[in-house]
């Protein structure tokens, strides 16, 4: 759905039938809500959102906000679903990945002052920066920043990540001035990772790196898996500090679809190969492969469009 995640499939094919395409990217998040109306405001106030398209489906309406014309979230008002239940597989956060510290630091301060926030901490985990809040249904926010890639570091082939502190004080005394909190709305921003809730890492790891293709960058961390495409830190990652042992999710607010892209046909016609010789059902639109995770979480790989259209019949 980003405009950025156009390069042509000729360019980076699908590496060997195993992996996804190095040019793979995510897309907006789904989230099922109570509260329209609220929520649209809270990430219009907090994340500089701005509504971009509107559909009702039934008894449904679903919204796209985003930054510019990239979408970055879809709510998608729902009645009568109970509330996130923080313990179950689903959603632990949806990343919004940013260019540079001042358009990070903008965002921040405009989340940290919105009074529906709750300001989770901070952290330097050494390939980026990042901030965590949870929005007023429960559903986890991460805004971050990337560090150059010339600055990650390797051990052991894998990945170093860490959690360290982060003054989120002195970042904003840095980074933030007048201008940029003025024009936060006009920085550009995406989904730069989604990190789920699991019942386990095995398993998690089955079905995200051996089915749809993702590769292992950090396995080390405990109670976690990071995994990516194009040797990203990660595109996905999932944990169980809060869901261990957790069985498929039952119909609640909260993540309704993890949305991803990849360049060209022959990546969905690659990943409906892995699926199908991995014994899992899936459907397949001709622009788009969903398929269910063992928690029931639904995710979407998906071509790259030029409109919120595809979104939206999601």
């Amino acid at each position: 759905m980003t405009e950025t995640a156009t390069t042509p499939a000729s360019v980076t094919p699908a590496v060997d039938g195993r992996t996804l395409n190095a040019a793979t990217a995510m897309d907006a998040v789904s989230l099922r809500v109570g509260d329209l109306e609220g929520m649209s405001s809270y990430y219009a106030n907090a994340l500089a959102l701005e509504p971009i398209e509107e559909r009702s489906r039934g008894r449904e309406v679903h919204r796209v906000l985003g930054r510019g014309t990239t979408p970055l979230v879809r709510l998608i008002a729902t009645p009568d679903l109970p509330a996130v239940d923080p313990r179950q597989a689903g959603l632990f956060h949806t990343a919004f990945l940013f260019d540079d510290a001042p358009s990070l630091a903008g965002t921040v301060y405009r989340a940290a002052t919105d009074e529906r926030s709750r300001f989770l901490g901070s952290s330097d985990h050494l390939v980026s920066e990042a901030f965590y809040f949870t929005d007023p249904e429960g559903n986890g926010i991460e805004l971050y920043v990337d560090r150059d890639r010339s600055q990650w570091t390797y051990a052991h082939g894998e990945l170093q990540m860490s959690t360290l502190y982060l003054d989120p004080n002195a970042y904003l005394q840095r980074h933030l001035d007048a201008a940029t909190l003025a024009d936060a709305a006009t920085r550009a921003g995406r989904v730069g990772h989604v990190h789920l809730q699991v019942g386990d890492v095995a398993t998690a790891k089955d079905f995200y790196v051996d089915g749809l293709g993702f590769e292992t960058t950090v396995s080390a961390y405990p109670g976690a898996l990071f995994a990516s495409a194009g040797g990203y830190h990660h595109h996905v990652a999932m944990n169980t500090w809060n869901s261990a042992g957790a069985g498929p999710r039952a119909a609640s607010l909260g993540l309704g679809d993890v949305a991803v892209t990849v360049p060209g046909r022959e990546d969905l016609d690659a990943l409906t190969a892995r699926l199908t010789a991995k014994g899992l059902a899936f459907a397949d639109t001709g622009s788009s492969v969903v398929v269910n995770d063992p928690w029931g979480t639904q995710v979407t790989v998906g071509l790259p469009a030029t409109s919120t259209e595809d979104l939206l019949r999601r």
